[in-house]
């Protein structure tokens, strides 16, 4: 394993604006994860700051997705700790670990084809909803008023995302895209402190691609969202984050801001190609 970054200096690249970094947000130390015999993480440690777009990377079944599992409460990793604002948590599932602050979207779209634009971000205000079920049924006093100012609240992501002119299109009829931008806006619905991205640019041309981009650091500048995602495109990665993980077969090889990973040999070899 390799640091190739001090990782006691904090440093945005010009690209991202020169955000001014807060203190570290999550923690997590010596991750390990097996399924049977088969290791898909060995001892992953690396932090990630408040108001940080970190980036992780790593060739095709390197475990990044298998690492945001793991932050998010999907998998429960055999050894090792994750400290989400100095609470660490351990055996919680992804509701309670999105209670706590911590959305998260999927490579592959989970979205509900058949309702509009509207009500698939409204089902990300499900954890905001105080109401019992009886009450949001029959949409009466507290409940009434509870529901409008949610729909408020998507209607603002909605504005923001740019997508006024669909919301009401069931989202099985939009451009993949701006399901993208939807999926999103479902994540945002839940107002997290920290946004993990798995792939959000996976699919999408040149033009959708810069739209993202301008979204998620839209979401942290101006949300003050703490980002971490997950990205095959280079010229992304280098250009919108701040840190860089990478991994390589379930194992940490970089760690540092963009243009020093981009130049470690390590990374190079298991990732980049050859250098020229």
């Amino acid at each position: 394993m390799k640091i190739v970054d001090d990782p006691g200096v904090v440093a945005a690249p010009p690209a991202t604006g020169g955000r001014k970094l807060g203190e570290v947000i999550l923690d997590v130390r010596n991750i390990s994860l097996a399924f049977g015999g088969v290791k898909a993480l060995t001892d992953i440690s690396f932090d990630v700051r408040e108001h940080e777009v970190r980036a992780i990377i790593g060739p095709n079944g390197a475990g990044k997705s298998s690492l945001l599992n793991c932050i998010n409460g999907v998998y429960q990793p055999q050894e090792g700790t994750i400290t989400f604002r100095g609470r660490g948590f351990h055996h919680m599932k992804s509701r309670q670990v999105a209670e706590m602050g911590i959305a998260r979207t999927f490579q592959n779209l989970a979205l509900f084809k058949g309702m509009s634009v509207l009500d698939n971000i409204m089902t990300g205000r499900n954890l905001r909803i105080r109401s019992n079920l009886l009450l949001q049924a029959l949409r009466i006093g507290p409940a009434e008023r509870e529901e409008t100012r949610h729909r408020e609240a998507v209607e603002r992501i909605i504005d923001f995302l740019e997508i006024q002119p669909y919301r009401k299109v069931p989202v099985g009829q939009l451009p993949y895209g701006l399901q993208k931008r939807v999926d999103l806006g479902r994540a945002l619905a839940m107002e997290p402190q920290v946004l993990l991205l798995d792939e959000p640019m996976a699919g999408m041309n040149l033009e959708e691609k810069q739209d993202m981009c301008r979204f998620i650091l839209d979401v942290n500048d101006e949300f003050g969202t703490t980002v971490v995602l997950i990205e095959h495109d280079m010229g992304v990665v280098m250009d919108i984050s701040d840190r860089v993980v990478v991994l390589d077969y379930g194992r940490k090889i970089g760690d540092g801001v963009p243009h020093v990973v981009r130049n470690d040999p390590d990374v190079i070899k298991a990732y980049l190609g050859t250098q020229h």
